[in-house]
């Protein structure tokens, strides 16, 4: 499910009117990002997090030179999109099939038994005006959704080049397209430096990459492998990778290759990524409650498998594909020329939005330990302090 990619490069696109239209109901802020925010940010990319560097997959190369993983956010929740489109194309399919047998059993008897048959004639009619206006609403309305699963690529995935010191994103052009990006310039959710999410546990791990180094005005976000069940995996994971840029293959644990074959398990283990640490820390009856919606995972983890079925493999322009052999060019940045001329209209006009500012970070005011307290009760205090008085001064003295 590539939903997030998609909501994320619209809100990279949106036009200000629209943004303003919706201001009053938008609960999300875009963080103010300083230069030295940038700078810890990138040192602490560069740091050993983990002796035990993993990775957890799904790999697909790992070779002298390229590393290739899965990348998307929402991977385990694959399958939702696919459940509600099939039943509906079916809906339309069929429908569409008993308008055309109703019309051909009306010419049959036309022409066999030389009488209209109405009941035909109307059934047909009435069930090709249907699907027609069902089909241009789903068109208009619902296949932008539908093609976050179905027909298209598989996979997101995300290619780490050692020789050529640059990651590309693979994407489909309605999340982003395909990029290509420094290693210079990632910063990652493994650090205690960054800036973009509070709580990685259930989540994979993401990287970033600041207007900077993108070269396109914006932030370029990837989510990495599979989601977590702990900081620690994603410690694990960021090694792995930050090793294998920076110092080689050697002495790395080999991956398990995965293919890009559509086989089964690749679409009901997914839906149980992240799930590990909280199930068995939960109590019996949350236990209990998972095991009982299991028939919902079967459910969603078939749909997976359709739509993994109904895509096609991810394939990589060539000068990305021989990138970091002997003899071959190294692919360019990927620059704001090659975005067509309305996305680079739309990208300027919002290049404010994501703008690094200069400078530190300013320091946070301290806050005020003492509140000043309500006429009523600084009367009710006043009243009771002269009535403990009063009863001090009842008592004997000892």
């Amino acid at each position: 499910m590539y939903l997030i990619e998609w909501m994320m490069w619209k809100s990279i696109l949106e036009p200000a009117e629209t943004r303003k239209k919706y201001e009053h109901i938008s609960t999300q802020r875009i963080p103010d990002i300083y230069e030295s925010d940038e700078a810890e940010a990138l040192e602490a990319a560069r740091k050993v997090l983990s002796k035990t560097p993993k990775s957890r997959g799904p790999v697909y190369i790992f070779n002298d030179y390229a590393l290739e993983i899965r990348c998307g956010m929402w991977e385990s929740k694959r399958g939702l999109i696919t459940t509600i489109s099939a039943p509906l194309i079916a809906a339309l399919i069929l429908g569409g099939v008993g308008a055309a047998d109703f019309l051909i059993t009306a010419i049959d008897i036309l022409y066999e038994q030389n009488r209209w048959s109405f009941m035909h004639w109307y059934v047909s009619a009435l069930l090709t005006i249907l699907v027609s206006f069902a089909s241009w609403l789903y068109a208009k309305y619902g296949f932008t959704f539908t093609c976050l699963e179905l027909l298209t690529s598989r996979h997101l995935l995300i290619r780490f080049n050692r020789k050529t010191q640059q990651v590309h994103l693979h994407r489909p052009v309605n999340c982003g397209g395909i990029v290509t990006l420094p290693w210079a310039g990632i910063n990652t959710s493994a650090t205690d430096k960054i800036h973009f999410t509070d709580d990685s546990i259930g989540m994979p791990l993401a990287l970033h990459w600041l207007p900077r180094w993108t070269g396109t005005l914006h932030i370029e976000t990837a989510w990495v492998g599979k989601a977590a069940n702990s900081q620690a995996e994603l410690r694990h994971e960021w090694e792995f990778i930050r090793r294998f840029m920076d110092e080689g293959p050697d002495g790395l644990p080999r991956p398990r290759i995965t293919s890009h074959f559509p086989w089964p398990w690749q679409a009901f283990t997914p839906q149980f990524e992240g799930l590990t640490h909280y199930f068995w820390n939960s109590s019996r009856i949350i236990k209990l409650g998972l095991i009982l919606i299991s028939p919902a995972f079967l459910i969603l983890g078939l749909g997976h498998w359709l739509s993994l079925l109904l895509c096609w493999k991810p394939r990589w322009p060539k000068i990305i594909r021989e990138a970091g052999l002997p003899g071959k060019p190294i692919p360019p940045l990927t620059t704001l020329a090659d975005r067509p001329p309305h996305i680079q209209e739309r990208l300027r006009a919002n290049a404010h939005l994501w703008a690094i500012r200069p400078g530190q970070r300013p320091a946070k005011k301290p806050r005020a330990t003492r509140r000043r307290a309500k006429p009523g009760n600084q009367s009710t205090t006043a009243k009771e302090s002269s009535t403990d008085e009063t009863h001090c001064a009842d008592r004997p003295q000892t």
